[in-house]
């Protein structure tokens, strides 16, 4: 993912809401949100490139994202993809303290990359590029990009506000969230740009929610949002070059039920 905003313990009615989006070129193939054949009971997207996926959750409503680092540095050659990361955590036994302390002595091995896994019990947010690596986070809310987490650069600041204006009494299901994470406007003068070594014009593409480029742009937008009974609402919408919606899957889970592996 390229931008998500997620409250924790901090909604009247779900244990976790998370609403992002991915950003990715368009020629990456990837298949839509769908449970995995292996590991079983993984419910995510998948890259078809390099495999692993952005997004993901199990049937224990364990989940798990991912966001690269944009700091240009380029990942060794020999670097695992992190989109191992999210179904690694899925498939294994581990609470995401435990998997994070095992992972941390290999996490430099990958290229730049901020991590965030849920369990029902805590939040964990992890980067290999920066100190601590893990921490685990408090009741509220939080915001992330391809910076740590809650820099506030300007697209999510705007997605946040919006986000924090929603929680008091939103559904996860009324649109609302999709309707932030479509904000196409670009940083204005007055919002400051990141700079972080790209070309100007290239960063202004990037400073919005909504990323939209011929080549380089907003591939899916996703909500999840999980109660504390373990009921379950997880979406997706997907987007084509133009920024046109190509599909969307959309899963309303009880307590206790999981989809079928087709």
């Amino acid at each position: 993912m390229c931008l998500l905003v997620l409250a924790w313990n901090a909604h009247p009615r779900y244990r976790l809401v998370v609403a992002a989006n991915r950003d990715e070129y368009h020629d990456r193939a990837a298949a839509p949100l769908a449970p995995w054949p292996a590991p079983a009971g993984v419910l995510a997207g998948r890259d078809l490139r390099a495999g692993g996926t952005w997004l993901g959750l199990d049937a224990r409503r364990r989940f798990g994202v991912v966001t690269n680092f944009r700091d240009l540095a380029p990942a060794p050659a020999d670097a695992p993809t992190r989109g191992e990361l999210i179904p690694r955590y899925l498939a294994s036994a581990d609470g995401p303290g435990a998997y994070l302390d095992a992972l941390e002595g290999a996490a430099s091995g990958y290229g730049g990359f901020n991590l965030l896994l849920a369990d029902g019990e805590s939040l964990w947010y992890a980067s290999n590029r920066g100190t601590p690596f893990a921490r685990q986070l408090p009741p509220g809310v939080h915001g992330l990009s391809n910076e740590r987490l809650d820099t506030p650069w300007p697209k999510l600041r705007r997605v946040r506000q919006g986000f924090e204006s929603w929680l008091p009494g939103g559904s996860a299901e009324d649109g609302g969230l999709f309707a932030l994470l479509e904000d196409r406007r670009p940083a204005g003068d007055g919002e400051g740009l990141p700079s972080t070594g790209l070309p100007p014009e290239w960063e202004r593409t990037l400073s919005s929610p909504f990323v939209l480029n011929e080549r380089y742009g907003t591939r899916c937008s996703t909500i999840v949002a999980i109660e504390p009974t373990g009921r379950c609402y997880l979406a997706e919408r997907r987007f084509d070059p133009s920024g046109a919606r190509r599909g969307e899957t959309e899963y309303h889970l009880e307590p206790g039920e999981w989809p079928l592996n087709l």
